[in-house]
């Protein structure tokens, strides 16, 4: 670990099983790997959830793992744009980013209110699941514009789908970020972010991000994901999710309706704690 140097060696696309389903990988085992593999950190990126980070919070920090920085992120999925990275300031955790589905334009205004930033995951990837793969992309192309980064490098996209996306970045001049993408516990610590200042927190991250500060995404490409072991069948995946991301959402509302729990979307999960506030005067 690079604990005496100015560069921090970060994965920043991580699934971990205590809020993924589709992940294999605890916690621990992933903050294990990380550090035998020199990195400083880690940005939590669970599926339309804080579960994986509420775990860490309330059952690791502080105890174990106090050399390594872990934050909080999250992969949402949008009705219209595929799957967007978003990272939020400390303390601020909205519960809208753990109800899927919203359109993309929207949400980019909820997360630039809240004073996050967003990019997309994959961008050149799977049909529906990437930016530039959906119909959102070429019939608003200045969507684009207003995000804060790009996934340059994802392990667990082919090669070509890598290299759309760091041109898309230097294209549009936005950071270009690196992650594993892990679901299996061999593809832990195959991407990553150099990032040219040591961050302790997410405002400090989301400070170097929208600085534009250079950083240094990479790694080494997974060839043992699913897709790649079905082949074409993956496509049924893909439509799956399609059907997935559209009604499920609809599902859950309609059930809590039912049950009487309606929560404000827009109400912090944790309060936000005073050093953010000074923070942001």
């Amino acid at each position: 670990m690079n604990k005496g140097g100015l560069l921090m060696k970060i994965d920043m696309h991580c699934h971990v099983k205590e809020g993924s389903v589709d992940s294999r990988v605890s916690l621990d085992e992933y903050i294990t790997k990380l550090k035998e593999n020199g990195f400083d950190g880690m940005l939590i990126t669970d599926h339309d959830t804080y579960k994986g980070y509420r775990h860490w919070k309330n059952s690791m920090k502080g105890k174990v793992h106090d050399d390594f920085v872990v934050l909080k992120g999250i992969e949402y999925d949008t009705c219209d744009a595929g799957h967007i990275i978003c990272i939020m300031p400390e303390g601020v955790k909205m519960r809208l980013l753990e109800l899927r589905g919203l359109p993309v334009a929207v949400l980019i205004d909820f997360v630039h209110r809240h004073g996050g930033i967003l990019g997309p995951a994959h961008p050149c990837g799977e049909k529906y699941l990437s930016f530039t793969n959906t119909k959102k992309f070429y019939k608003s192309p200045e969507i684009i514009k207003r995000f804060d980064f790009v996934e340059a490098f994802n392990s667990c996209e082919p090669e070509e789908s890598n290299e759309g996306a760091a041109k898309l970045a230097r294209k549009y001049k936005k950071p270009g970020i690196g992650g594993s993408d892990s679901h299996k516990l061999d593809c832990v610590g195959r991407g990553y972010t150099v990032l040219p200042e040591h961050v302790t927190c997410e405002t400090e991250l989301i400070s170097l991000i929208r600085r534009k500060v250079p950083v240094e995404a990479g790694g080494m490409l997974y060839n043992k994901t699913t897709k790649d072991k079905i082949g074409k069948v993956n496509k049924l995946l893909v439509y799956s999710f399609w059907f997935y991301n559209k009604g499920g959402e609809l599902l859950k509302r309609h059930r809590r309706r039912q049950k009487g729990q309606v929560e404000n979307p827009v109400d912090p999960i944790d309060p936000i704690e005073i050093p953010y506030l000074e923070r942001m005067k």
